[in-house]
């Protein structure tokens, strides 16, 4: 969508200023000006949008004006430059408004060194600007309107599309041959963790594509409880084909191999029955759609939810038994996410299942209502160079600078190349190490752009016309890919460039070799700058965001435990989404650790067994909080005060362990041994049955603990073994 409305900007703008006659070098700064104000604004609220962009015009004329006016003057416009790069930057702090205007400015600046603007030429570049922001607006109100609402419905539909493909894995996990199983395990992967994007993308526009908090509160719990149903769905059936219990690990550790036996497969009736089933589950959310009615997906949907009661499963083994009792869950979760998407009309065919979860479904719609919003603490922001706005400035203007006495050395004409890649390279980084990988992947799109140039250059010739539709495919390249790849970014960026200096008849070989140069001076500044100026050690980011993912995830699993005990209702949605949303953040500060080019093959390798420890811990987490969720609502599940305990040992484990993250002194140990589930239960209650809410409590505190003291090792935390504890425990009797 954003390279759409980008490239309708550039070809309104284009057709615009053709049509008034306007110069080969004023139609270049309109289409370049046309994109920068459309991809700079970010604002979620069509008004917010409007408003930014009717402040950025008066920020791009100041700029193109000035600019003008400092290109003759060498010492004064390099100072100016530097001073704007520090304020666009700084401004940052304001938010997206601030962002957006911070980079028009710059953008706008640097546009009037590439087209060489002159004080002369500026009534024609006013026009320019204005004929560009106005047919920006016209493409983002009008062409390819952009609103909270229709991005939610996009993201719904997204998140569907997700579902039904790890759906689709499954089946073919369950029809896989044993050989074969680890390559369907890699897409098994893939699609839970795509699921999962795809619901912290609803998170971020739940407030404004919603009508009120109460339906945006219904949405996040029901994409929730459809995110962990199949994803639980996915390890159960990888235990059905195992020769022996599977850990959670295995669908979050990459390269992490399932334990098959040879021909390890399903009984025949039960794999035929689970695969029939499975079948029905991905057709109810393909037809997740709302004007989809008929009696077909009631009955379907009907029978599926037949299986979450024990006399509706089939005869096998637990293991199987669990896959139903999945599927039944799942069943149940889309029939929630319709519900809460666009209201099932069809209750006239229910089952008895179906109006008793219809039942419960209300009973938490209303509780969700009734619920009131929860003041978040305060934080304590940094001041001064402690704050991150305020040091990507310093560092930013500190390498620009270096950047503009070494691009003047390459080339007095064409130095500002390396103070774009100097500045670009600081864009939404937050490390050393993220610079680095950042600096390495646009030199190399760079390189292979360059490589395009030439050919496309080659092949445009003197067709003018040509070449701007060549610019406008680069254009809409560029912000296809940017979310995907930054070398690709970078590429389609260089071709466009190589096109650009051919409709101004200054394109040369040297030129774009030039470009190379100046991108890698400019990478070097940016990192030069990172690690001199106010440096930020990727390991400290790390532990920083690691402390953060262990204080939520304390917060998921105390809350949860204190529900599931009887405590008070809260709201643990919420929670376990700060939790997703500070994990998304982890993995982004340990891209520099796993990158291919990262020299330390045991770090890299330490840095993903960590984070996969931690997915696997957030999502027994979020399940936790799901089924505690259900308390006060739900006949069938009740509060346990005995679950206190198992919460007070995992959550001392976690204050332990986040402790030493922070570099403070602790006297304690990981606690370790006994089985949670050995641990509640003192021989006076019958052995849970495996089907049962309680044992599923039971098992996902199990594997909390044990993913929370497998977190000891790689982080250096001391644990007690159980000998251990043993000679304590005998020296204590003696004593």
């Amino acid at each position: 969508m954003a390279g759409l409305r980008t490239v309708g900007a550039i070809l309104l703008a284009l057709a615009v200023l053709a049509l008034i006659g306007t110069s080969v070098t004023h139609l270049v700064a309109g289409a370049m000006t046309a994109m920068v104000a459309t991809f700079a604004i970010q604002e979620k609220e069509v008004r917010g949008q409007a408003v930014t962009l009717a402040l950025g015009l008066p920020v791009a004329l100041a700029a193109i004006s000035l600019g003008a006016l400092l290109n003759s003057r060498v010492i004064a416009g390099d100072l100016f430059f530097v001073v704007l790069i520090f304020g666009a930057v700084y401004s940052r702090r304001f938010g997206d408004r601030g962002t957006a205007l911070g980079l028009i400015g710059f953008q706008v600046y640097f546009l009037s060194l590439f087209v060489s603007a002159s004080v002369s030429a500026l009534p024609e570049l006013f026009l320019a600007l204005v004929v560009a922001f106005a047919c920006s607006a016209v493409a983002r109100f009008a062409l390819v309107p952009e609103t909270p609402e229709r991005t939610l419905a996009r993201l719904r539909e997204a998140f569907r599309a997700r579902l039904a493909q790890l759906v689709a894995h499954q089946i073919d996990l369950l029809d896989a041959d044993a050989e074969d199983v680890d390559k369907v395990l890699v897409d098994l992967r893939r699609s839970t963790a795509r699921l999962h994007e795809a619901a912290l993308m609803i998170q971020g526009r739940l407030e404004e594509g919603t009508s009120d908090a109460s339906a945006a509160a219904l949405l996040q719990r029901r994409v929730a409880d459809a995110e962990i149903a199949a994803e639980r769905l996915g390890v159960l059936l990888l235990n059905a084909r195992s020769a022996e219990r599977v850990e959670t690990l295995t669908l979050h550790l990459p390269n992490a191999s399932a334990s098959m036996p040879p021909r390890a497969r399903i009984a025949q009736d039960a794999g035929t029955a689970l695969r029939r089933d499975l079948r029905a589950l991905h057709l109810l959310v393909v037809r997740l759609v709302p004007d989809d009615r008929g009696t077909a997906l009631p009955y379907v949907r009907n029978r599926l939810l037949g299986y979450r009661e024990e006399q509706g499963l089939p005869q096998g083994s637990p293991a199987i038994q669990d896959c139903f009792r999945a599927v039944g869950e799942a069943a149940r979760a889309i029939l929630g996410l319709r519900l809460a998407v666009d209201g099932s009309r069809d209750e006239e065919y229910d089952s008895p299942e179906a109006a008793r979860s219809r039942e419960e479904f209300d009973a938490e719609e209303i509780s969700i209502s009734g619920e009131a919003a929860e003041a978040e603490a305060a934080q304590e922001e940094p001041t001064g160079l402690r704050r991150p706005t305020t040091r990507a400035a310093v560092q930013v203007s500190v390498g620009s600078a270096l950047a503009i006495v070494g691009g003047e050395f390459l080339s007095t004409q064409r130095w500002y190349w390396a103070v774009l890649t100097c500045w670009v390279v600081f864009l939404n980084t937050a490390s050393t190490g993220e610079i680095l990988v950042k600096g390495y992947r646009r030199l190399l799109g760079t390189v292979l752009g360059v490589v395009a140039g030439v050919a496309l250059a080659g092949a445009v010739g003197n067709h003018t016309w040509i070449a701007f539709a060549l610019v406008v495919l680069c254009v809409f390249g560029m912000f296809f890919t940017a979310p995907l790849s930054y070398a690709l970014m970078s590429f389609f960026v260089t071709a466009m460039l190589g096109l650009l200096y051919t409709l101004l008849n200054t394109y040369s070989l040297d030129v774009l070799v030039l470009r190379v140069e100046e991108t890698a001076l400019g990478a070097a500044c940016g990192i030069i700058a990172a690690v001199l100026v106010l440096p930020v050690r990727t390991s400290h980011r790390t532990d920083e965001e690691l402390g953060n993912v262990l204080a939520r995830l304390r917060d998921v699993v105390s809350a949860a435990v204190a529900q599931l005990s009887g405590g008070p209702a809260v709201d643990l949605v919420d929670r376990a989404r700060d939790l997703d949303t500070a994990l998304d953040d982890l993995r982004s500060s340990t891209k520099p650790l796993t990158h291919p080019i990262a020299p330390l093959r045991a770090r890299r390798q330490n840095a993903r067994y960590v984070v996969a420890l931690l997915e696997t811990s957030a999502y027994h987490a979020r399940s936790l909080a799901a089924t505690a969720e259900l308390v006060p609502a739900s006949k069938s599940v009740a509060a346990d005060a005995r679950l206190a305990l198992a919460g007070r040992r995992i959550t001392h484990n976690i204050d332990l362990i986040a402790a030493h993250v922070r570099d403070e002194e602790t006297d304690g140990e990981i606690e370790s041994g006994a089985s949670i589930a050995s641990m509640l239960d003192s021989g006076r209650h019958e052995v849970l049955h495996t089907g049962s809410v309680a044992f599923r409590v039971l098992r996902h505190l199990q594997r909390l603990d044990e993913g929370i003291v497998g977190l000891a090792r790689p982080l250096g935390v001391p644990l007690a073994t159980r000998e251990e504890k043993a000679a304590g425990a005998r020296g204590a009797g003696r004593a």
